[in-house]
């Protein structure tokens, strides 16, 4: 599958290498990204459960590890208002806010561990 703003190994897990990101997942973020006109810098993609168990605050079903979820950089409220835009213009309905990023998942959509519809949250 062929990308406009993004590179395959953007989405690496930083223990193992894998980078078994959901294709849907990778179409809508893309589609995202477009839409926001702003650069994102993906600073977690997906993950193995081995990483993700060694993160002190991530929860242990964490959306990274089926692949359909990123945090995302952002340290500015100018480009977190154009990033949250565009995500929500994709389709994106679970959204959280940190101080130095975003994440953003499709759990609901693509996966089955999460049923809320439309969720914000902050960190």
């Amino acid at each position: 599958m062929k990308l406009k703003y993004f590179k395959k190994k953007e989405f690496k897990c930083p223990c193992c290498g894998d980078s078994k990101m959901h294709p849907e997942f990778l179409k809508a973020l893309d589609l995202a990204r477009g839409f926001s006109r702003t650069p994102y810098k993906i600073t977690s993609g997906y993950r193995c459960q081995k990483h993700n168990d060694s993160l002190t605050n991530s929860k242990p079903d964490s959306s990274h590890i089926d692949g359909l979820a990123v945090d995302i950089a952002c340290t500015d409220s100018r480009s977190r208002a154009l990033i949250i835009g565009g995500l929500v213009e994709a389709g994106f309905t679970r959204i959280g806010i940190g101080n130095t990023f975003l994440h953003c998942d499709l759990a609901d959509q693509l996966g089955d561990k999460k049923k809320d519809s439309i969720v914000f949250w902050m960190y």
